[in-house]
């Protein structure tokens, strides 16, 4: 029995016609991108509207939560850093979450603000989440693994990056 390549088209992209697969291909990057881009901005308002967490001290602190982990993490002068202004760590943190949540969902800079939530997940999971036994149970490093394929593909669909890099195209 012989195989041959299939050419069966389902639908166009960009004025070409293409397969399913490629099409598959060319959108998969943006489940992520909404998953991403919602949960950062949601964890960056959290942050903003809860005056607890916004504290020094306190039940549900910035400064009790890095105090809590400090001998824990795997980079105490990362958690001492923090601790010398909580509060503006804190909001440094939430501001940018909010950025990196906000850039990664309209597609602006995208690579950019995937590389912002990496680094903010690597943070997170070197100081917060490193105790987690086993590895697994802490989210932040599947955070920053999930950043990782933006960080080097951006988003070519449903983006601002790609309506200006398509502008860019059409002026030439």
């Amino acid at each position: 029995m012989a195989h041959g390549h299939r050419t069966d088209s389902y639908g166009t992209i960009g004025g070409e016609r293409r397969g399913w697969k490629d099409a598959a291909a060319t959108y998969s990057l943006v489940p992520l991108r909404i998953f991403l881009g919602v949960t950062f901005i949601y964890a960056g308002l959290d942050k903003l509207t809860d005056s607890a967490f916004m504290s020094v001290s306190g039940p549900g602190s910035i400064g009790d939560l890095m105090r809590g982990v400090r001998d824990s993490s795997a980079v105490p002068a990362l958690v001492d850093l923090s601790l010398k202004s909580p509060e503006g760590f804190g909001y440094a943190i939430a501001i940018g979450e909010l950025a990196v949540g906000l850039g990664t969902l309209v597609g602006l800079l995208t690579r950019l603000a995937a590389l912002g939530g990496a680094l903010i997940s690597l943070s997170l999971w070197l100081t917060v989440s490193w105790q987690s036994d086993p590895y697994y149970y802490g989210n932040d490093l599947a955070y920053l693994m999930a950043w990782l394929p933006l960080v080097l593909a951006g988003a070519s669909v449903f983006s601002l990056d790609a309506a200006l890099a398509d502008r860019r195209r059409r002026m030439r």
